[in-house]
């Protein structure tokens, strides 16, 4: 016998679904499959399987594996299986089309679908009163939604964040509060991107040292990584600020703010600063040798090429030389001590006197104090910009809101305040000034630059060749021997001029003394 009438099968099995908010209400799976044992009894059939679901909504049929169990079962048992009980249809599910794609496959099974508190059954009338309770379900399901998501605008328009706060934040009672072992180790982050000088993955391992984790689903821990980095970088939160991509919206949150909204902007324009998308660069061999700090700076005054260097061994010990990669001429090995002691001779010559080193000082502390009263008076202008600028995204927002504006215009205006808001904050940024100490420059320029041939002997590598680099910009000529034709930076060579006295100060016809042109070109 291939199959069997629906009088012939006895059997049947049981679905029963509760959702989290559901097992309160009375709902629970316990209570479910109680009442419909009785229905089955009542019905004589013999249940031969239960599929429990627990937590699972009705809203899809995806990612309920009991309910796809159930299916499958009664499709490889349709010759035994003559019903389905649920508590209630809407067990089932609440979209009306999934309720009635899942009694037809039943139906093709030859299957019936049986509520244990409902009219069902195979008449015409009973089908129309089941599609009509699977509406109702649906019907009730999508307000229920329409609520929840009403709920959601009014508590994000009061300045409240819905879902999980950011790392450094704990929820409590439906507030976002500080988490006391992350967030001052997360705002010491933010200071330290400010400066413009770490890496997203810098500092992410600077938090990963600090013992700080990011929490996933299921209160996983990881570490942090610099997509993590990113991503904090470049959310407003941290300024106090509740972003919703959804609505287009951006309004006062009620959480204290870990940041103000100059840092936020400063590090936005460090971001956005930086190009990730700049193909990597292969390493090169480097050319830098403590033994040989000239390499590369020094060249040749026959051909124009860098001098190299290298050690050559003798017969007791070993001799250093600088050479053009060419080897012009006979002579074209240049021992490393007549080139350190040239380029001592150079030095002393063009070193400053203290008289001179005093002066620079001079109109360098004049022209720094009228470039922080410019910046600090642009800085002023800015804030009033800022605040016109504020106030007419709140009446965007309010218009918004009332129906004026469309969420189309909103969103494409308020894009328009946002890069100016941007573009305000980095223009007001005072770090740049900020991180430089008058006190420490002027004084390295009179201990410095009054002796440069002792501070090219005692500097480490890299400071030598910036040294060498900025007063000699295109390098150092030989011209076997000595150095010749050596050109001096325009910038050094009016310090020169001046203490050489070949500049005339306050000369007729209202000439600009030398010092007040260094006092331009300073800063």
């Amino acid at each position: 016998m291939a199959g069997g009438s629906q009088s012939d099968k006895r059997c049947a099995v049981v679905y029963l679904r509760v959702s989290t908010e559901e097992q309160v209400d009375n709902y629970s799976l316990e209570t479910q499959a109680d009442i419909c044992r009785k229905e089955a009894e009542r019905r004589n059939l013999q249940i031969s399987e239960v599929f429990r679901e627990e937590g699972r909504s009705a809203k899809t049929i995806r990612e309920r594996p009991a309910l796809v169990e159930m299916l499958d079962y009664c499709r490889k048992h349709k010759n035994e299986v003559g019903a389905v009980i649920v508590y209630r249809l809407d067990r089932i599910s609440r979209q009306t089309a999934d309720y009635l794609a899942i009694r037809k496959k039943l139906a093709e099974c030859n299957i019936t679908l049986i509520s244990a508190s409902e009219p069902t059954g195979d008449t015409p009338t009973e089908r129309f009163i089941e599609t009509m309770l699977a509406g109702f379900a649906q019907m009730d399901n999508d307000v229920r939604g329409e609520r929840s998501r009403n709920g959601m605008r009014a508590r994000f328009m009061s300045g409240l964040y819905n879902g999980s706060p950011p790392l450094g934040y704990l929820r409590q009672n439906g507030y976002a509060v500080k988490d006391a072992e992350s967030f001052s180790t997360l705002k010491a982050a933010w200071e330290l991107m400010e400066t413009g000088t770490k890496s997203l993955r810098d500092i992410a391992n600077w938090l990963n040292e600090q013992g700080i984790r990011e929490k996933r689903k299921g209160h996983k821990e990881t570490a942090i990584r610099p997509q993590t980095m990113s991503r904090i970088f470049r959310n407003k939160f941290y300024a106090g600020k509740v972003v919703s991509k959804q609505y287009g919206l951006e309004v006062q949150g009620q959480h204290p703010p870990m940041i103000t909204e100059e840092t936020f902007y400063r590090v936005q324009a460090i971001l956005d600063g930086r190009n990730f998308n700049t193909p990597v660069v292969l390493a090169k061999r480097t050319h830098n040798n403590p033994d040989f700090p000239l390499r590369r700076i020094v060249r040749c005054g026959r051909c124009g090429q860098s001098f190299t260097a290298s050690w050559s061994k003798g017969k007791k010990s070993l001799f250093g030389y600088y050479f053009c990669i060419k080897r012009c001429g006979e002579k074209s090995n240049v021992p490393r001590t007549e080139i350190d002691s040239e380029t001592s001779t150079l030095l002393k010559s063009i070193t400053l006197k203290p008289e001179t080193a005093k002066m620079i000082n001079v109109f360098l502390r004049r022209t720094y104090q009228l470039r922080i009263g410019s910046l600090r008076q642009k800085r002023d202008q800015a804030d009033v910009e800022l605040k016109k600028i504020y106030e007419t995204r709140q009446t965007l927002i309010e218009k918004n809101l009332s129906g004026i504006y469309s969420d189309d215009i909103f969103k494409e205006q308020n894009k328009i305040l946002e890069e100016k808001i941007t573009a305000i904050q980095a223009a007001k940024d005072e770090t740049v000034i900020e991180k430089y100490n008058l006190e420490a420059i002027t004084k390295f320029i009179e201990t410095k630059f009054t002796n440069l041939a002792e501070t090219y002997e005692n500097a480490p590598l890299e400071q030598k060749r910036v040294l060498m680099c900025s007063i000699f910009p295109k390098g150092l000529s030989w011209g076997y021997p000595g150095y010749s034709n050596t050109q001096i930076s325009p910038f050094y060579r009016c310090f020169l001029d001046y203490q050489s006295g070949s500049v005339s100060i306050g000369a007729g016809q209202g000439t600009l003394t030398p010092g007040l042109v260094l006092g331009k070109d300073a800063l």
